[in-house]
């Protein structure tokens, strides 16, 4: 066995995540509970009760997902669950996947998510934006379609994650974002789909964010790491304090290569692939990204007691 932890993104949240760890497992709950000092409001609520409209802010969404998963990252290591050999995170996910890999303790990776939040929720007051998934039509020819709307004169728009399975979302002005999704469908995508989001994420709108978080990088105690990260910016291993650094800042307004990073761990002879935190996002995409290798989620105490029956614990 070959394992790797994955980190889900924005978009996994949900009213009620990681409740069950909160309730059976003390490790879990003793990081909610830290979350909640450390920040000065109740994230532990916010991610038990709700409600859904203020989970699904970017300001909140952003820290509850890296506390969710650092919730059940911890919940495995109670558990004696096996450790992984290399992480990668889902853009916010990177974070709690850096955590994973020693190159930042919590409460350094909750501070930088905190700031992420705020730069990002700030750029997006300021640059109206949005995004849309494109379904069923090769990355090159999405790409393609973006290059075609702004040349148009239609408005910025840039495409923001390559998820594979056929899904590449797409990000920037509303009158590119329409226009790009036009020629797409013109040109032969099975389905568009509108996201509703507060901002045009890894575009180009967010550069304003990457030049205040490379600051905040540039202050924060961060490690090299003895397990190496796949980046959403390279797809590519990484262990050095200062390309971490860089990645994080970087991936603000860049693509996340997710398709790209799954296929360098799989081409590598990783077979298990364990979703730390809530939800199954992750683990359902790897059906179409690495069909044959063992996807596992962590979310509830039954979830991560299989995980850590992998190493012989449970």
């Amino acid at each position: 066995m070959k394992l790797a932890y994955l980190f889900p993104g924005q978009g996994s949240q949900a009213v009620g995540m990681g409740a069950d760890l909160y309730a059976h497992s003390a490790a879990a709950r003793s990081v909610f509970d830290e979350a909640d000092e450390l920040l000065g409001t109740k994230i532990s609520t916010i991610c038990l009760y709700g409600p859904e409209e203020t989970l699904k802010e970017t300001l909140y969404t952003q820290p509850a997902i890296f506390v969710c998963s650092v919730a059940a990252l911890r919940a495995l290591e109670e558990l004696g669950a096996p450790k992984p050999e290399a992480t990668a995170g889902h853009s916010i996910g990177e974070y709690a996947a850096c955590v994973a890999a020693g190159a930042f303790d919590f409460e350094t990776g909750l501070h930088l998510v905190n700031r992420r939040a705020q730069e990002m929720h700030r750029t997006s007051i300021a640059a109206e934006g949005a995004m849309a998934a494109v379904l069923g039509m090769d990355p090159e020819a999405v790409v393609a379609a973006c290059q075609a709307a702004e040349a148009e004169g239609a408005g910025i728009v840039d495409a923001a994650n390559f998820n594979g399975g056929g899904q590449v979302v797409i990000s920037g002005e509303p009158s590119g974002v329409a226009r790009a999704s036009e020629i797409a469908r013109e040109r032969g995508a099975k389905k568009i789909v509108e996201l509703k989001v507060s901002g045009a994420f890894h575009s180009r709108l967010m550069t304003p964010a990457v030049h205040s978080m490379a600051v905040e990088l540039g202050k924060a105690s961060i490690s090299d790491t003895t397990i190496p990260i796949v980046a959403n910016l390279t797809a590519e291993y990484e262990t050095s304090a200062s390309d971490i650094r860089s990645n994080l800042a970087a991936q603000i307004d860049h693509s996340v290569r997710w398709e790209q990073s799954i296929q360098r761990l799989a081409a590598d002879g990783f077979d298990t692939f364990v979703e730390v935190g809530h939800g199954t996002v992750l683990s359902k995409l790897m059906k179409r990204l690495a069909p044959d290798a063992a996807a596992l989620a962590s979310g509830t105490m039954e979830e991560a007691r299989a995980v850590a029956a992998l190493g012989g614990n449970a």
